[in-house]
């Protein structure tokens, strides 16, 4: 999954998981609440250690299974149970921790036009970066392809309802951050489902 193609060999499988891509199944998740269409696409980043990539332990973080004495900057995380959906490395690898019809625990404290607790409607997909790295192209090329088949899959996403963790918790969060391309990204997604109508 490394170019705008990629989409035609992605699917959502009936369980709602991504396929094909790896499967680590993550604790910290639970039924989405009665009464939530799946309308929301939560874009995040993350590096751990801060600044760090391929390290594995963002995996761990998700898993539960973090040494927090491992490096300073964890004391934070000792005691923490986050997840996302999926998770796409430098590379444009894709791991996917929680299905999408389930509810990750990825936004905490958060609103999107006056409607709050986006977990409880929203999809997040991590990006392994940072403020001050750009994202990859293939990071850019693989999470268009996933926006696109969960457009395709959840309706309800529509363009307008694709944002930032910054844009539903503003005080609190800065990602993706400013390296994040958004008209690119926005471009290339119009263009994608263009060419998914002709």
């Amino acid at each position: 999954m490394a170019n705008i193609e990629a989409v035609n060999d992605l699917k959502i499988t009936e369980d709602h998981w991504l396929d094909p891509v790896n499967r680590t199944v993550s604790p910290n998740q639970d039924e989405r609440p009665m009464g939530y269409d799946i309308s929301l696409l939560v874009i995040h980043a993350i590096s751990l250690p801060p600044g760090e990539f391929g390290t594995g332990e963002i995996e761990r973080l998700f898993t539960n299974s973090l040494d927090c004495g491992a490096h300073p900057s964890y004391s934070s995380l000792d005691g923490v149970h986050v997840s996302s959906h999926a998770l796409i490395d430098r590379e444009g690898k894709v791991t996917q921790f929680v299905p999408f019809d389930r509810r990750a625990w990825h936004a905490g404290q958060s609103s999107f036009q006056g409607q709050k607790e986006c977990n409880n409607f929203g999809i997040g997909i991590e990006l392994e970066g940072t403020e001050e790295v750009p994202f990859t192209e293939k990071q850019y090329s693989v999470l268009i392809a996933i926006a696109r088949v969960l457009m395709d899959r959840y309706p309800c996403i529509q363009p307008h309802r694709i944002v930032g963790h910054n844009e539903i918790a503003p005080d609190r969060k800065w990602d993706p951050g400013p390296q994040f391309d958004w008209p690119m990204f926005e471009d290339r997604l119009r263009e994608l489902s263009l060419l998914q109508k002709t």
